[in-house]
């Protein structure tokens, strides 16, 4: 009985303070301020800065409410695509209100405290185009031309700096595939960001390798051999001379020229030949072996030939023709 009439003096004690706050400030005042308190708020401010390929909710957003699950699914939230590497994306409110939407929040649970229109930046790493300039000579000195004194880089050409989302940068400069590296070379620089690939740029090298090569002193006649008179060093861009070319001048000597060769030319493979050291009707010695056995015959050759190569000779004893590799100027073996 005590009891009721405590609840019974305090309830009257505080009815003029109930009655005083309905009257004043009206009841849907009243109610509206203590359903705010239970209400999870969404602070945005109107300029954001992001990492990352989305914009989520809890990147850029101050959340408070007192259900962390709430909380926790709000954060989690995708609003948009984010922009490239240092650009922007401008957000209108109602694309927030949308996304809560779709993703199952019930708008009457938050207070959102949200600009018209937000503006979100994402962050980047610039890497200029000396940079990228600098990897790519770095790998031509190390790989290409490390170890020819006569090598150089003439030219870098790369289009613009590159832009790359916030983090651990790598890259890898990867040369052309069946190609010689000499002259103007396009290379391919892969840069991974957090160990995933984002960006290829491409660069463009002129790399000249002086080397000597051996020219025509003077006009050689065709079938004319070739002395230390005919023939001289000249230092040129490899690059720019044809496949075969010639640099050793041990490789000409000796040999006569496959045609008319004009002054200055440089010399290619195709240019010079051994001359034969047999011709047709010249009499040599045929050798034959087989194990330890090897039989010597008189033959006649059928057809001129070089050092090395395989022609028909007749053996005078049984007129046989047979194929033989030619040694000297007076021997041609037969395999067996």
């Amino acid at each position: 009985m005590k009891t009721a009439n405590f609840k019974f003096i305090v309830y009257r004690q505080l009815f003029p303070v109930i009655i005083f706050l309905l009257v004043f400030f009206g009841v849907p005042e009243v109610i509206r301020e203590i359903d705010a308190a239970e209400l999870t708020r969404i602070r945005i401010s109107p300029n954001v800065q992001i990492n990352g390929e989305d914009i989520l909710l809890g990147k850029i957003a101050g959340i408070e409410g007192h259900d962390p699950l709430l909380v926790q699914k709000l954060s989690s939230i995708v609003i948009a695509g984010a922009p490239l590497p240092g650009q922007s994306r401008a957000l209108e409110k109602k694309v927030f209100k949308l996304r809560l939407k779709q993703n199952g929040i019930n708008l009457s649970q938050l207070a959102l405290d949200i600009p018209a229109k937000v503006v979100v930046t994402r962050n980047y790493i610039e890497i200029s185009r000396e940079k990228i300039k600098m990897l790519v000579s770095d790998y031509i000195q190390k790989n290409i031309i490390k170890d020819n004194a006569d090598g150089s880089i003439k030219d870098i050409q790369v289009a613009d700096n590159l832009q790359l989302p916030d983090g651990r940068i790598t890259y890898k400069v990867v040369p052309p595939r069946n190609r010689d590296l000499l002259g103007k070379i396009p290379f391919s620089v892969h840069f991974d960001v957090n160990g995933k690939f984002y960006k290829r740029v491409w660069a463009t090298a002129t790399v000249e390798v002086m080397v000597d090569v051996v020219i025509s002193k003077k006009p050689l006649g065709r079938h004319k051999p070739i002395t230390e008179d005919d023939i001289e060093l000249l230092k040129m861009d490899l690059a720019k001379l044809p496949s075969g070319v010639i640099t050793d001048p041990e490789a000409v000597l000796g040999k006569r020229a496959k045609r008319a060769i004009g002054a200055k030319t440089v010399l290619r493979t195709d240019l010079v030949e051994l001359p034969p050291l047999v011709k047709r009707g010249d009499v040599v010695v045929i050798i034959a072996e087989s194990g330890g056995l090897k039989i010597t015959a008189l033959g006649e050759v059928k057809k001129k030939g070089r050092l090395g190569e395989s022609l028909p000779v007749m053996n005078y004893d049984s007129k046989k023709i047979l194929y033989g590799r030619v040694l000297d100027s007076s021997t041609v073996k037969v395999e067996f």
